[in-house]
């Protein structure tokens, strides 16, 4: 591979707090009808903008943020609940509503600073991001309905601390988890954000970048950093494209508030009330939420009695969802379909 430039790897660091700091069983794609997948596809057709409208839901939370939400899809499908990671908005799961509206209520929503969600006026933390997910539940899942839930990597934060805040929801809300790229703990320790050669970042030094509340201007130098840190090698033009538009997009206040947080959070005790069937799905390369992060979850899960699998995709960064739609899709469709499955399918 490749080495990065000088230059790039200078601008590393810096897009690293902006890129979106989320048995195993190997990807083996699975055709199901009704469902949009990227193989029969144009390429990158899932990656344009939806052509079904969505139902905007404005939610205010108890200090007066509005959390913008939008669902797509018939309301008396099955629904779909997706949490976007750090520096991203609901537009990340653009392809995961192209393939999926169809046929499931596909339920998005700005995480609080993001998108069109306000800041409010709490101090940021796992339980402000239970708080938003169990405000965002209660308005989209109809009493007696349960959705799986999806979260990348703040995101998939976002369901941890929400089961450990709110367990009687999980138990009345939810129907099934998939953890992507997502971690509980020790981000900043485990994270890869240079080149090995170079060594770690030091986490003083992450932690100072994380919070750094500095605008980000588009260029050719921070969209090879952005791909070398969030994404693959193997990650396509449009991919890095649609990634780093969305990432662009989060205000430095909003990406730094958050960074601080995130740099400090431990949400294990979360997981022993997540008591649904949880997959956990992990790339190799990734950077920023590694495999370590995905087995000790697993691990955990596993322990516990609710690890549904651990899926690992071979080259795949952390921008699992976009870099590899199909596979991600296969994951969600399974929990959907999970309890109409024949034993041991």
């Amino acid at each position: 591979m490749k080495k990065p430039s000088r230059r790039t790897t200078l601008a590393i660091a810096g897009v690293a707090g902006a890129a979106a700091v989320a048995g195993v069983v190997v990807y083996r794609a699975r055709r199901r009808r009704a469902v949009l997948r990227a193989a029969d596809r144009p390429p990158h057709a899932l990656l344009a903008p939806p052509t079904v409208e969505p139902d905007v839901i404005d939610i205010t939370t108890d200090d007066g943020a509005h959390l913008n939400v939008r669902a797509y899809g018939d309301p008396d499908a099955d629904p779909i609940v997706l949490s976007h990671g750090w520096t991203c908005n609901a537009d990340y799961w653009i392809p995961q509503i192209n393939a999926l509206a169809g046929r499931y209520r596909v339920i998005t929503y700005d995480q609080r600073g993001h998108g069109g969600s306000d800041l409010g006026t709490r101090t940021f933390g796992p339980d402000v991001l239970a708080d938003d997910l169990a405000a965002v539940l209660e308005a989209t899942v109809p009493a007696g309905r349960k959705a799986v839930l999806a979260g990348h990597s703040m995101g998939g934060m976002s369901i941890i601390a929400w089961a450990g805040r709110h367990p009687e929801q999980v138990r009345e809300k939810a129907s099934g988890a998939l953890l992507a790229s997502t971690g509980t703990d020790s981000l900043l320790a485990e994270a890869a954000l240079l080149p090995s050669r170079l060594g770690r970042v030091q986490e003083p030094v992450a932690r100072r970048l994380l919070g750094a509340a500095l605008p980000l201007v588009a260029s050719p130098v921070t969209t090879r950093a952005l791909k070398y840190v969030a994404l693959a090698p193997g990650s396509s033009t449009a991919e890095v494209a649609f990634c780093e538009k969305i990432v662009l997009g989060c205000t430095p206040r909003a990406r730094g508030n958050w960074g601080t947080a995130l740099s400090a959070f431990d949400i294990r005790d979360g997981l022993d009330h997540l008591t649904v069937p949880t997959t956990v799905l992990v790339g190799t390369a990734d950077r920023l939420t590694p495999p370590v992060h995905a087995r000790k979850l697993a691990e955990t899960l596993k322990t516990c009695g609710h690890l549904e699998r651990l899926v690992v995709l071979d080259g795949i960064g952390h921008m699992s969802s976009v870099e590899a739609i199909d596979a991600f899709d296969d994951e969600l469709l399974h929990l959907a379909e999970r309890d109409r499955m024949p034993a041991g399918a």
